[in-house]
C-alpha cells in the first residue's frame, strides 16, 4: 500500500513537472528552447573542432550556457523546491512514527541457509567528466551499464573472452562520443538514441542525427551462441561500432 502511494505521489510530481515546463515554454520563457539549442549547438561544434582553440572556447561556452539556462528555469527550481519538500515531509513522518526495531537472538532456518552473494568489480564507472576505455592489455569481461556526463566511452571486445549468450552494453551520456570495437564473429544488437549527432553502425553510416531512435541488428543475430546487445543513448555526440 506505502508502495503505491509512494508511486502516485512520484507520478502526479512528474505530471505536475511536466506541466509546469510546458506552460513555461508557452506563455514564460519562450526563448528556453532557443537558448537550449544555441548551446547544445555551440557544443557539438566544439565537440567536431576540438583540436583548435575555437573549438575548446565553443565546448566551454557551450556548455557553461547549456548549465545556466537549466539553472535558470523555473521547472527546475520546482523540481528543487519538490525534493526539499519531500525530504522535509519524510523527516516530519520519521518524527510522528519513528522505526521500532526488535532484535531476535534465534536464527530460523532460512537465514542459516542465507545465500552467499559475489560483488564484482564493473569495468566503468558512472563519472561526470573525463574519458574511459578497456584495458589495452587481456582483461575480464563484465557487462556495462553506465552514466556519464562529458567525455568519451571506448570498449574493445577484442581483449575479452565473451561468455557464451548474450553480453549488454548499456552507456547513457550526455556529450560525448561513444565506441565499440566488436570482433567479427560476434553478432551485434543496436538501440541507439540521441538528439544530436551522428552513427556508424559497420557500413551504416548516419551522418546527421535530429532527435531519433532507431535499431540495428545483423542477420544472425538470433540464432548466434555469443552475440552483444548495446543500449546508447545520447544527447549531443557520436556513436561508432565496427569491427576489429
Amino acid at each position: 500500500m506505502f508502495k503505491n502511494a509512494k508511486d502516485d505521489y512520484l507520478n502526479w510530481l512528474v505530471i505536475f513537472g511536466a506541466t509546469i515546463l510546458v506552460l513555461e515554454i508557452l506563455f514564460f520563457n519562450r526563448g528556453l528552447i532557443f537558448s537550449l539549442f544555441i548551446s547544445l549547438g555551440m557544443v557539438y561544434l566544439g565537440r567536431r573542432k576540438a583540436g583548435s582553440k575555437r573549438g575548446k572556447l565553443l565546448l566551454f561556452g557551450g556548455v557553461v550556457f547549456f548549465v545556466l539556462s537549466i539553472l535558470n528555469m523555473m521547472t527546475f527550481k520546482f523540481l528543487l523546491l519538490a525534493i526539499l519538500l519531500h525530504f522535509f515531509i519524510q523527516f516530519v513522518q520519521s518524527k510522528r512514527n519513528p522505526k521500532k526495531f526488535t532484535v531476535d537472538i534465534r536464527k530460523s532456518e532460512q537465514e542459516k541457509q542465507e545465500e552467499t552473494i559475489i560483488r564484482e568489480k564493473p569495468l566503468f564507472e558512472n563519472i561526470l567528466f573525463g574519458q574511459q576505455k578497456t584495458p589495452l592489455g587481456v582483461y575480464e569481461w563484465n557487462d556495462v551499464n553506465i552514466q556519464a556526463g562529458i567525455g568519451d566511452t571506448i570498449i574493445d571486445l577484442s581483449y575479452t573472452m565473451l561468455p557464451k549468450g548474450e553480453t549488454v552494453i548499456f552507456i547513457r551520456n550526455l556529450i560525448g562520443n561513444i565506441q565499440i570495437l566488436v570482433p567479427y564473429e560476434i553478432e551485434v544488437s543496436v538501440h541507439h538514441s540521441c538528439v544530436a549527432g551522428s552513427a556508424t553502425v559497420f557500413n551504416n553510416h548516419q551522418s546527421k542525427i535530429f532527435n531519433q531512435v532507431y535499431h540495428l541488428i545483423t542477420p544472425e543475430y538470433d540464432q548466434a551462441e555469443q552475440k552483444v546487445k548495446i543500449f546508447t543513448s545520447l544527447v549531443v555526440g557520436n556513436l561508432e561500432v565496427s569491427r576489429i
